[in-house]
């Protein structure tokens, strides 16, 4: 074999060998007739590559039998007392022989320990150690032998059986750079089935630090990065919040600082610390209750002690006892019968407290119990007995010796706190009316805030668009009275200049309207199943012209995307205002990437993101530019909320896309940091049909003409709106009759007149809206076909899937040649 450098994961072989097995250190070597090459080391004092002469150590004797090799006490066999190991210290070692994948020796795989080890290893650090001498060999051939695959599976399975068979828990983590910096997060990337039991995680393998403990990621981070930096080992004891346990950790660094590798070794200890607690805890009550009664016999709390006999029965009193219980206290000395004191306690507690006497005496230890006696006045006062019952060694009743405390005050306050507690019952029953009133008037007063609220935010609204409108408006009006000028001039050849630059205006306001409506999620969007990469491809041509030659892009659209319902032009115009804002980010120049990808959320994810758990298709724009502070993001989709210089943007963007894909039934999420530039993500449900075919709008003089004199009712309370929905049904052959209110449009579809089709805004005067002609108008009509117009409709009228069979929707503003070719499909094919 060719000589191998020295390898961190060998070197993390030989330390995990030698933790398993206990002792000082862990060898990988290769033997050849030269000497010993170190390709993996532990603990050991040897340098990279050192070459070791054949007569240090016992490894060319494993390689020359080409077997185990174990000296549980080297000191103790003569013909090894000139070897040199001897003058390092060595007194235990145990080797295996390593072989390549054509079954020849090569090197071993040592531990070496500073003290005599009598009994060897046991047959688990064997198993372990022939495990770990397998995946030595395993990783040389890789190196040498083009990397092939050579694990043993039953070494594999010994190795997963003896990791998961550990008591404690065990994992090894690596760190990666995430978003917050180098070296900030970091994945398990090892763990046997101990980790479970010590945590309660299941599944731990490919999770990341912040994905198990957020809030306590940076503590972690600390404690293991300092094992990665320094390679000092750490033991402690921390408490795992999130999992509610508290555990105890040793923690190692796996080879080099640049392999990122840190192994963990820890058991739950959380019963124990509860233990421990209880025994504070009960160590703390029992000096407070030394104390107490320390105290409670200075201030004269005691009136009375009591020594009980069980073997004679006699109780002996002490003069204060006597007196309490109005006996004689001469009588007390001598000794009472259990009657005699029985006589004065009060016949209602009597049953209670030779019950509680009875089961003390038989199980032992403490007792306490209150009752009533009577004293000589002839009154009853209430007193607490505490005492202990003593057993020997059998189990045999022996003694039962107290104190008796006054507790008739404590008692009397008890009765007027419960006679208080039901004077307070019957007062709050009187209250609950005037609570019912006071919580209405509240729910008034929080209705009547909401108002005010709304009524600002539409305030802010107005203020906002007015420019952007007035602006609009400007241009068509200019457009249009230059218009009537030139044909007064019959300079006739200048109008489609016009003509395009009202239509554009125009086209401009509609899309303004259809991106507010979006915002406020009222928008009636046009949803169709969507190929989102398909889409893009489609966009990239315009992003690249729009975003300028000094800004890099690239799309990387994922292979296999699912399908997502979604209103495509509503989706191109986010993509490309994302574009935009990317592109003002990079004022110098950057690169800006798009990219496509299918995302299952689970529920723990799909939580965080304000979402349903399931599938989702995700489009994300990153640029490389300034980026955005946390209080930008948190303000980010806010109407009117811009960085930009005043004038240069209106704050609606992001907001707009925002309401756009909430409405869509998705959410919108800003990951940024600053000088790290900005990614944001759209993430939309997937949908599991087919995608829709496009189907191109003909031009009105292509539209289809009636053929059988069809009918066409148009209800539109726009004068301008019902001319011009007269003249294309006129110009395409149909019938058409007019009405501006819902009861006149009604007037006509109750009488015996002809109509195909109803044409009707949803928004109508005279106390009926469209839906609701439209539905009087079946109870007569029942086949009767519907196209809602419509520029703001309200949910509970034709939103959300309630439109019945028959009824369809149309989005104002429209081309006039879209209106034509859905009016001759509705007639054509009904339902």
């Amino acid at each position: 074999m060719t000589a191998v450098a020295r390898s961190g994961a060998l070197d993390g072989l030989a330390q995990l060998a030698a933790q398993i097995c206990g002792v000082a250190a862990g060898r990988v070597t290769r033997v050849t007739s030269a000497g010993q090459l170190v390709l993996g080391q532990f603990g050991t004092a040897a340098q990279a590559d050192a070459i070791l002469p054949l007569s240090h150590g016992f490894c060319p004797l494993v390689t020359a039998a080409g077997a185990m090799l174990s000296i549980p006490d080297i000191e103790a066999v003569p013909a090894h007392a000139a070897n040199a190991a001897l003058r390092e210290g060595w007194r235990f070692y145990a080797g295996l022989p390593l072989r390549d994948a054509d079954g020849a020796v090569f090197g071993t795989l040592c531990v070496v320990d500073l003290a005599a080890r009598p009994g060897g290893l046991s047959p688990e650090q064997v198993a372990a150690l022939t495990l770990l001498g397998g995946q030595a060999s395993a990783q040389l051939a890789l190196r040498e032998q083009a990397r092939r695959q050579s694990q043993d599976a039953e070494n594999a399975a010994r190795y997963r059986a003896l990791f998961n068979n550990l008591d404690a828990g065990f994992c090894i983590i690596e760190f990666f750079d995430g978003p917050h910096g180098p070296l900030s997060d970091y994945v398990h990337i090892e763990a046997n089935e101990g980790y479970e039991r010590h945590t309660g995680i299941a599944g731990i393998v490919g999770k990341t630090l912040r994905e198990v403990a957020p809030n306590a990621a940076e503590g972690w981070l600390e404690i293991y990065g300092e094992v990665l930096r320094t390679g000092q080992a750490v033991s402690f004891e921390r408490a795992f919040t999130e999992v509610g346990r508290i555990i105890e950790v040793s923690a190692n660094r796996i080879g080099p600082a640049n392999q990122r590798q840190v192994s963990v070794l820890f058991r739950d200890i959380t019963a124990r610390k509860r233990t421990e607690a209880a025994l504070r805890e009960s160590e703390a009550l029992a000096r407070e209750n030394g104390q107490r009664l320390q105290f409670a016999l200075a201030a004269g709390a005691i009136i009375g002690t009591w020594l009980w006999n069980l073997g004679t029965g006699l109780v002996v009193v002490d003069a204060a006892f006597a007196v309490n219980f109005g006996l004689d206290p001469e009588w007390g000395l001598e000794g009472l019968e259990l009657s005699q004191i029985m006589a004065s306690v009060h016949p209602d507690d009597l049953p209670g407290l030779m019950g509680a006497i009875d089961s003390v005496i038989a199980r032992g230890g403490p007792y306490a119990h209150q009752y009533r006696v009577r004293r000589a006045d002839g009154r009853y006062y209430w007193v607490e007995a505490n005492g202990r019952v003593e057993h020997d060694a059998d189990g045999t009743p022996l003694t039962f010796n107290g104190v008796l405390l006054d507790v008739q005050e404590r008692r009397m306050m008890l009765a007027e706190r419960e006679r208080a507690a039901a004077a307070l019952r019957s007062l709050n029953e009187t209250l609950e009316q005037r609570v019912a009133e006071r919580t209405a008037e509240l729910m008034r007063a929080e209705e009547q805030l909401r108002q005010s609220h709304k009524m600002e935010a539409v305030g802010q609204l107005t203020g906002g668009l007015a420019h952007d409108f007035n602006n609009l408006l400007t241009g068509i009006i200019g457009s249009l009275e230059l218009l009537g000028t030139r044909v007064n001039q019959g300079r006739l050849n200048e109008l489609d200049r016009y003509l395009n630059a009202a239509q554009g205006a125009a086209r401009r306001a509609a899309a303004l309207t259809h991106r507010l409506l979006a915002f406020s999620r009222r928008q009636t969007l046009d949803p169709k199943p969507t190929d989102m990469n398909r889409l893009v491809r489609g966009m990239e041509e315009l992003i690249r012209r729009t975003m300028g030659p000094e800004v890099e892009i690239e799309v990387v659209g994922a292979a296999g995307l699912w399908a997502t319902l979604v209103d495509p032009p509503q989706l191109e115009n986010a993509l490309l205002n994302l574009c935009i804002n990317a592109r003002d980010a990079m004022p110098h120049g950057g690169r800006l990437t798009i990219e496509t990808a299918n995302r299952w959320l689970d529920p723990r994810t799909a939580r965080a993101r304000d979402l349903p758990p399931g599938q989702y298709v995700c489009l994300c724009v990153t640029d490389t530019g300034a980026g955005m502070p946390p209080e930008v993001i948190a303000k980010a989709f806010d109407p009117f909320f811009t960085t930009k210089p005043l004038g240069q943007g209106t704050g609606l963007g992001l907001s707009m896309i925002y309401g756009f894909v909430r409405q869509s039934g998705g959410v919108a999420r800003i990951y940024s940091e600053p000088g790290h530039g900005t990614s944001v993500s759209l993430y939309l449900p997937r949908f599991a049909g087919e995608e829709a075919a496009g189907e191109p709008v003909p031009e009105l003089r292509a539209a289809p003409r009636a053929s059988h004199g069809e009918t066409v009712l148009v209800v539109d309370d726009e004068p301008s709106v019902r001319m011009l929905v007269m003249e294309v049904l006129e110009e395409l052959g149909y019938a058409a009759i007019e009405a501006a209110d819902g009861p006149a449009g009604l007037r006509v579809l109750q009488s015996d007149m002809r109509i195909d089709l109803l044409v009707t805004d949803v928004g109508l005067p005279g106390g009926m809206n469209g839906r609701q002609m439209a539905d009087a108008a079946r109870a007569t009509r029942p086949a009767l076909n519907v196209l809602f117009i419509t520029g703001y409709a309200e949910n509970a009228i034709i939103g959300n899937g309630h439109l019945e069979p028959g009824m369809h929707v149309l989005t104002k503003p429209f081309a006039l040649e879209t209106l034509a070719a859905r009016i001759k499909e509705l007639i054509t094919n009904p339902g």
